[in-house]
């Protein structure tokens, strides 16, 4: 479904983006704060139906990236967005901070060059410690530590109701959002034709945001192929709350050619995350879950933090990064056809996304015509969903608790339906209110969410078997 229908005949955009992701919902703000017409066009029930959904949910700064690349301008610049931007949309930051560990002598000797790369990326707050140093900021972890790299400003955030807020606000400025609206084609003729399973759009310039799929859409828009996504999966362990009290601090591990690593981590919402993995594989669309590297997963979290051992298990979980032949960024302009993909957004993209829309408008300036901003742009909060603000449960009259193991209030699920973009799907429910999140993963809730949003998801609740396993 679509918030409003789209008439070819009468509404011809400045610009389409394409793929709901969180550097999709990021650009369509960006071109809605500078005026332009925009719509968002995402083949899903949802937004984050692909790889935003799942990742650790750290805002970097930027220390590891390749030093003068256009990745670390991007993440630099878009985290410090994030951060003039947090409190007036209702955005949580945990300030953690981060350990980067090194578990032997070897890893020991490389931290002071990662170190030396983070002070030539322009970081502060890099100081390299003592095994025994590390553990008296974070006790819990393991007396085998060697060395550890502290970066003070690495911080978690809530990876999904930013996206949710950037959306929000490009809606209030007039932006559309199409969903269930896979592109098929497009033709340009001086301006761009799109078919879509939707029906058809019509725009002056087009952004691939497509994620996962960003190399086919290319195709599709009749661009030969300058990469090809390589999909690299990653599963995630959740531990219980009672974990938090053990890691109050991102716990890095030094990096290897291929990934960052296992990571051990605090999250927005009171849990301990573990992972992910970097597995790669041919399916786009499908992540699943093993035992066996599930089990292996929380082992190495043992390993790290003791502690952790035997701690109940809240949640397991995959996710597909959209890697490429190569580590950098992939973006390109054609601006003879007034288009820009923005592809091979891996890890870093939740801090980047920012950047990558404030770049992105930047590129269409160059072929464009100049935008006219609209007078007043005020900002759309989001309900906060993070343990260490004020939660709805907590204010006067909240009325019903209907996911007791999140302590979600009725209030806030009718206000998520209502909302200007309101969910879709079962998913983008959960992510919206973390109902069904919690210790019992919907089995206590399950039956009263679908009797409360019947016939108000596009994908009905009690057929999306999937999402509720995630």
């Amino acid at each position: 479904m679509s918030l409003t229908p789209v008439s070819p005949r009468e509404d011809l955009f400045d610009v389409a983006v394409i793929g709901a992701g969180v550097v999709g919902c990021a650009v369509v703000r960006r071109f809605a704060l500078a005026g332009a017409k925009a719509i968002l066009i995402e083949k899903g029930a949802d937004i984050l139906c692909g790889a935003s959904k799942a990742n650790s949910a750290i805002l970097h700064t930027g220390f590891d990236a390749p030093p003068s690349s256009l990745e670390l301008a991007l993440i630099r610049a878009g985290r410090q967005e994030y951060l003039e931007i947090h409190e007036s949309r209702n955005l949580p930051l945990v300030r953690t901070g981060a350990l980067v560990c090194a578990w032997n002598d070897d890893e020991a000797e490389r931290l002071e060059s990662i170190a030396e790369t983070g002070r030539a990326n322009g970081i502060d707050g890099l100081t390299l410690l003592s095994g025994a140093e590390a553990r008296r900021t974070m006790p819990a972890l393991s007396d085998r530590l060697a060395a550890a790299l502290e970066v003070r400003d690495e911080h978690v955030i809530d990876p999904w109701s930013a996206p949710l807020a950037y959306l929000s606000e490009a809606v209030a400025l007039g932006a559309r959002f199409l969903r269930q609206a896979e592109l098929l084609a497009g033709r340009f003729d001086d301006i761009w034709h799109l078919e879509t399973s939707a029906g058809p759009v019509s725009a002056r310039a087009v952004v691939n945001t497509a994620g996962l799929h960003g190399d086919t859409v290319d195709e599709r828009l009749g661009f030969a192929p300058e990469f090809r996504i390589k999909p690299r999966k990653g599963q995630f362990v959740v531990l219980d709350k009672a974990a938090a009290r053990h890691v109050p601090r991102i716990v890095l591990p030094v990096p290897t050619e291929i990934t960052k690593g296992i990571v051990v981590c605090p999250t927005a919402f009171g849990n301990v995350l573990i992972g992910p993995t970097a597995e790669e594989q041919e399916d786009r669309n499908r992540a699943a879950v093993d035992a066996r590297t599930l089990q292996a997963l929380l082992a190495r979290g043992s390993e790290i933090v003791p502690a952790l051992a035997g701690m109940p298990v809240t949640a397991v979980y995959a996710g597909l990064r959209p890697a490429t032949e190569s580590k950098a960024y992939r973006i390109f302009v054609r601006r003879e056809k007034r288009a820009i993909t923005l592809g091979g957004i891996r890890s870093t993209g939740l801090s980047s996304a920012l950047g990558l829309a404030r770049h992105a408008l930047e590129l269409h300036a160059t072929f464009a015509a100049p935008l006219a901003p609209p007078q007043t742009a005020p900002p759309v909060p989001v309900p906060n969903l993070a343990e260490t603000r004020e939660r709805d449960w907590q204010r006067p009259d909240h009325g019903e608790i209907v996911c007791h193991c999140e302590l979600v209030t009725r209030r806030e699920i009718e206000a998520a339906l209502e909302s200007p973009v309101p969910p879709g799907d079962f998913g983008g429910l959960r992510r919206r209110t973390r109902a069904g999140m919690g210790r019992c993963q919907g089995f206590y809730c399950h039956a009263r969410l679908a009797e409360m949003t019947k016939g108000r998801l596009a994908t009905p609740l009690a057929v999306d078997a999937e999402d509720r396993n995630r």
